[in-house]
């Protein structure tokens, strides 16, 4: 079966992402905390990204959003997405977003996942037809990049788990940042870091998937360096990095995770895993040739994966606040 992005589904997950980004509550708050005057509320503490049940979710589905409103311009729900972008994305809120990551315990705030998708929104902004959207956001935009020019080159090691700390992720989403800006210089940097984190792996086991992962980390590592790799250097890494592809080895890697209770927030992860897998298993199919038995495989094991978590993007809020944005990420074919 192939699966794609259509404007019905486009529009189902607009209207799941606007039901909870301006939802306060329940919300899981990632705070460092001063003194007892810093025990605020998430509107007051993030003006533009309240809801969404934590920072980063909000974040990703405002990128959704924006995502959605430039691939279907027309849909029911786009005056809905227009109006809320013209309400939040203005001057005055993101100074407050970037108040707080002035803040002297917000250094390591939302690093690296959290950032990425703050990255992947303005680059969408930036291709958007208004371009206000993208103008009021570009203060925070900038403190993330200067973010990630401090930090990735201290960073000695990746860091290599499948939830929001790996490192692999967070450099493809800010290479899509990078390239829309045209900034080389970031560009220059993320590739460094990928060759100095990745470049002599091979042979990779794929001991996943973990209880609580939403990322594989073999395949989000293969896709970081099929993004940030000259095509040939790519090739050449990719075979010694998962040499048994062509036989589906590691067999784990084309196993769905089996989600055993979606009202759990970080047993439902295995959904977004399911999700991200196929995401990685499409761009990395589109790097060989159609002859190639790998690509065979990994369109295949894109299928299975897309089968196994569609049905569950809504259903419960522990899923339901996050999923929409990976299922957009696995479906949408659209070369910019």
């Amino acid at each position: 079966m192939t699966h794609c992005l259509t404007q019905p589904d486009a529009v189902r997950f607009a209207r799941m992402a606007l039901g909870h980004v301006m939802r306060a509550y329940p919300n899981l708050l990632s705070h460092g905390l001063m003194g007892p005057d810093d025990a605020r509320t998430p509107r007051d503490l993030h003006p533009v990204f309240f809801g969404s049940f934590d920072w980063h979710s909000c974040v990703h589905a405002y990128w959704m959003l924006a995502r959605l409103l430039r691939r279907f311009p027309d849909s029911a729900v786009a005056p809905e997405i227009r109006a809320l972008f013209d309400a939040q994305l203005i001057a005055g809120k993101v100074a407050g977003e970037c108040a707080y990551f002035a803040r002297p315990l917000a250094r390591g705030f939302e690093r690296p996942y959290g950032w990425a998708w703050l990255l992947k929104l303005a680059a969408e902004l930036g291709m958007a037809a208004t371009p206000q959207w993208a103008v009021a956001l570009a203060p925070l935009t900038r403190m993330i990049v200067d973010r990630f020019q401090d930090f990735l080159p201290k960073a000695a090691y990746p860091v290599r788990t499948g939830t929001h700390y790996n490192t692999a992720f967070a450099l493809v989403l800010a290479a899509d940042h990078a390239e829309a800006a045209g900034d080389s210089g970031l560009t220059a940097l993320l590739t460094r870091t990928a060759e100095r984190w990745y470049m002599r792996d091979e042979n990779c086991q794929a001991w996943e998937p973990g209880g609580d992962e939403f990322l594989s980390p073999a395949l989000i590592e293969a896709e970081c360096m099929r993004r940030l790799l000259p095509p040939e250097d790519f090739a050449t890494w990719f075979s010694r990095f998962l040499p048994g592809l062509a036989d589906r080895q590691p067999t784990t890697l084309f196993t769905p995770a089996q989600v055993s209770d979606r009202s759990d927030g970080k047993i439902a992860h295995l959904d977004g895993l399911n999700l991200s897998r196929a995401w990685c298993m499409r761009n990395l199919a589109r790097e060989l040739p159609d002859h190639d038995s790998r690509r065979t495989a990994l369109l295949n094991g894109a299928a299975v994966h897309l089968a196994a978590a569609l049905p569950h993007i809504a259903g419960d809020y522990m899923g339901e606040h996050w999923l929409a944005s990976f299922a957009v990420l696995a479906l949408d074919d659209y070369t910019d």
